[in-house]
């Protein structure tokens, strides 16, 4: 049956007005805290086929679409009762490995209030402000009096290229108390690898994916547990576009590959894995479920 012209004239009409109130709606209603990144302007393009991993059992978690200055950055499980990003993931950027430490520590409004601005914000001058928003995420008290840990990255700024870019990593919803020993030695020598490894050898997106287990010590603030310390860090990256004429060390190690290592002062090194290997050993730590997933497909193209 054909439908009238004037009826086909009203539709269209309507999916034109759909189309402008969307564009109309304020950006914020785009990012911050979602029900789903695949729903959201630009979050799922930090994600391998805009696929998240997948099995993670709590219903707890918050999915945050990491937002700086109105546009998407990078995205986050985390968890609202540790305090803690349970993984962040982003696409590589190659760069110098420049760290740029004079940008401002910020947190999420919208874990606080759905009313609340999408994009990260600096932190309040006045400390008596965080307590609004401290029962759903870490704040900066929590880190002022432990000199055995540093502030972690998940996504790391020495990952990232962009100044604005860079900026949006020094949010403490992708920050995780790391022992200071493992931070400034195996961690941080882990991502320089990792970094000289993408630069030299991925030709096209490099997909990384950073996270941790959740068993392990607490930071505790006036008699209360604040901020979940890991007890093992892993990352894995997926490029499927690399350099085929590279040496057989670093080819073996394409298209995907992950490491993980222990948040300790002595046991703490990086271990490098098969991506299978690294989900064989998180399954073992983590509240997941037997289709625990990091990348779609395990990165491989369906190709």
């Amino acid at each position: 049956m054909m439908i009238p012209r004037s009826r086909n004239c009203a539709m269209s009409l309507t999916a034109v007005m759909m189309v402008l109130i969307w564009n109309m709606l304020p950006q914020e209603t785009w990012a911050g805290v979602v029900g789903d990144f695949n729903h959201v302007e630009r979050c799922k393009d930090s994600l391998y086929m805009g696929t998240p991993p997948r099995g993670y059992l709590s219903n707890s978690f918050k999915k945050i679409c990491q937002r700086y200055e109105d546009k998407p950055r990078f995205v986050t499980l985390y968890d609202p009762q540790r305090h803690i990003p349970i993984y962040s993931a982003y696409i590589f950027k190659k760069s110098d490995g420049d760290k740029k430490v004079d940008f401002p520590w910020m947190f999420e409004p919208q874990l606080a209030s759905e009313k609340g601005s999408s994009n990260m914000e600096p932190f309040p001058q006045s400390s008596n402000m965080h307590m609004n928003f401290e029962d759903t995420q870490a704040v900066l008290e929590d880190y002022a009096d432990v000199v055995q840990y540093e502030r972690g990255q998940l996504n790391p700024d020495e990952h990232q290229a962009d100044p604005l870019d860079k900026a949006s990593t020094y949010t403490l919803t992708n920050v995780v108390p790391q022992i200071r020993e493992f931070n400034m030695g195996p961690w941080t020598e882990h991502q320089y690898l990792i970094r000289k490894r993408l630069n030299n050898y991925c030709r096209g997106k490099a997909f990384v994916v950073t996270g941790v287990t959740t068993s392990g010590h607490t930071i505790r603030r006036n008699n209360l547990d604040r901020v979940a310390v890991p007890e093992y860090m892993w990352s894995a990256y997926c490029c499927t576009d690399f350099d085929q004429n590279a040496p057989y060390f670093v080819r073996y190690k394409f298209p995907v590959f992950g490491a993980y290592g222990m948040n300790d002062r002595v046991s703490n090194q990086m271990v490098e894995v098969p991506l299978k290997n690294l989900e064989k050993f998180l399954k073992s730590r983590m509240d997941v479920d037997k289709n625990f997933q990091i990348f779609y497909n395990d990165c491989v193209p369906d190709n």
